[in-house]
Parts: C-alpha cells; structure tokens; sequence
C-alpha cells in the first residue's frame, strides 16, 4: 500500500488518515454524549427544583455540531506538521468558531436567567422590574458578543485601537443611514427608564389592544384578545396615546335604561332605590348615584353610576351582568317594564 506513503503538505497520506478519523471519532463521541445528557438532564430537572442542572440545559441546547467538529479538528491536527502559514490560519479558524461557542453558550445562560426572574417578578405582579430585567438582559448579550468580538479581532492580529477610533468616524455616517433603526432603539430606553408600561400590562393602542409580551429594541410585541400578535415599531408606539388598563385603579360605570309611559308616579320615585339596594351589596362595586334622568321620545329614561373597584375587565362584566339580572328580576316583581321603540298610530274617525 504505497499509496498511504505519499506526501500530503508535508505530511503521509496515513497520517492524514489517523487525524481524519480522529477528528471524526470526537466529533461523533461528542455529539452521541450531548445527546445523551440531554434525554438525562430533561428527566432529572422534571423531578427536581430549580437548581445548578438547570443551566446545563440551555448550555446543552446552545452547544452546536460545528463546535464539536472544531475539537476534532484541533485534535486531530496534532498527528499533523502543518506548514507555517496553514497551521496558523487553521488554529485562528477554530478559534474563531470556539468563541462563537462560548458566545451561544452565555446567551443562552443570560437568556434562561432572565426568563426565569421575569416569569417570577410578573407573577409577583411586577411588570416593570420584569420589563427591566428584559433590558438588562439585551444589553448584557451586546456587551458579551462586543468582547468576544474584540477578543476574536484581536487573535486575527487587527490593530482593534485603530479600528474603534475609525468606528468613531464612521458611526456619523451610519447613523444617518440608520436612523430609523436608532430611533427605535432609542425609544426601547426612553420605554425601559419612563415604563409607560411594562410587560404583562393590559394597553389600548388606537385600535389595537393587548397584553404586552415582549419590550424589543426596535418593536414592542402585544398578544391581542383573539390571540394573533400585533408588532409596533417602537418609535410609532411612543408617538400613539397609550392607554393602560392594568393600572386601572378603579374603573367608572355609567348605564342607562328606560320603562315605559304609563308606569305609576310611586313606581318610578322607587327605582333609584332599587338600583341602589342591588349594586351596594355586591363585592369590588360602590354604588355612587342613580337617577331618573330624562323624558325620552319613546321612554322614561334612567342612568345610574358605580365604580368597579378593581382593574381586571372580566370583574367589571360579572358584576354589570349580576345588576342586569337583577333588575331585570325586580322590574319583572314589580310589574315595571322596560321599553323599547314603539310608536302609536292615532286615528279620528269622522
């Protein structure tokens, strides 16, 4: 078998047979033990409380195949005497992909750490502090992949001082060329440090309403009551009149009703107080006035006000469907109707 003693870039080809297959066999092992950990670690974390196996998944999750492939290859490339140049630029390669790696890995880590104190400060109903750790989550992934940057330049023998004083130059440029794109960026800040709202809020955009599910650095995205995602650039978001229901404190109701002509004196002096006597009882409602407030052209009119004394929307539909009810099975006691349009033909006859 002459052949496996040809010279390869100054190498036999059996030598770079052996570094092929070892470069291969890590890579295969790798990812069979990544795998492995993986259907483990899923198990074990469903039967324990959060603790350190919980990082290790979304390390796991975050490790990717060409990382593995960057092991085998530096390993392997230890059976081999690369020449100068191909030795270098080989080793700068997978120094490059390894700090990917190690970038992925500390998203991934920040990402599953924000996560988790977000879902806890919302449920805690601290929608504000939620909306901040999503920010300093962001910025926490720009800092880390700007240092591996720097670090991966630096190994690439770029004069990194000269290139960020030519970034400083140059950013005049981009930023008019990107100005859009600040703008949002700005306006996430502006979002983060005013908190106009914060995620978990319930806000009315125009015609567009919503719970705040995630505070980006350019859009803001809602979950909408029927359930698709509505998406707002964040500069058009700040430039709308937000509404925000979720710190309601209190909300005014006002609703109106009629009876017919014809209901006796005594009956109508009555209903205030029976409107009275249904809302005052309820839970989350003050009764504040009832009254009888117009002749309308087809019926005596009523209007009465309360306030639902907490935020939530289905609150304030239980209890104006409780005072529906209610009335309508007091008017129907007292034999008082309501009215609706009617008219009446009038004929003389001659």
């Amino acid at each position: 078998m002459d052949f496996l003693n040809r010279t390869l870039f100054e190498n036999p080809l059996r030598t770079w047979l052996a570094a092929a297959g070892a470069a291969l066999g890590v890579f295969i092992v790798l990812l069979g033990i990544k795998h492995l950990f993986q259907r483990r670690l899923q198990k074990l974390v469903a039967r324990t409380s959060i603790g350190v196996d919980d990082l290790l998944i979304p390390v796991l999750e975050q490790t990717r195949w060409f990382s593995f492939l960057a092991v085998g290859l530096l390993l392997g490339a230890q059976f081999l005497a690369l020449p100068g140049d191909v030795d270098l630029w080989s080793g700068r390669v997978i120094n490059l992909v390894l700090a990917v790696q190690l970038g992925l890995w500390g998203t991934g880590l920040i990402s599953f750490y924000i996560s988790r104190r977000v879902e806890e400060k919302i449920g805690l109903d601290q929608g504000e502090d939620a909306t901040t750790l999503d920010a300093l989550g962001l910025l926490g992934k720009i800092i880390l992949w700007s240092i591996l940057t720097l670090i991966i330049l630096d190994n690439w023998d770029v004069e990194v001082t000269s290139l960020v004083a030519s970034l400083g130059i140059g950013g005049i440029a981009v930023a008019l060329a990107v100005q859009n794109i600040l703008g949002d960026l700005f306006s996430s800040l502006s979002i983060t440090l005013d908190k106009p709202f914060a995620i978990g809020d319930f806000i009315v955009v125009d015609d567009f309403e919503g719970d705040v599910e995630d505070i980006g650095l350019k859009s803001t995205r809602l979950r909408s009551i029927s359930g698709e995602e509505v998406v707002f650039s964040n500069s058009d978001l700040l430039g709308s009149r937000i509404r925000n229901f979720k710190r309601l404190e209190r909300r005014r109701i006002s609703f109106s009703f009629g009876v017919e002509y014809g209901t006796a004196s005594e009956k109508l002096e009555a209903i205030p107080g029976m409107v009275e006597e249904i809302i005052a009882p309820l839970e989350n409602a003050r009764f504040e006035r009832a009254y009888f407030r117009n002749l309308g052209d087809y019926a005596l009119e009523f209007e009465a006000v309360y306030y639902v004394l907490v935020p939530e929307y289905s609150a304030y539909l239980e209890i104006q469907q409780a005072i529906n009810l209610a009335l309508y099975q007091r008017f129907e006691g007292e034999g008082i109707e309501f009215a609706y349009p009617t008219q009446t033909v009038i004929v003389n006859q001659q």
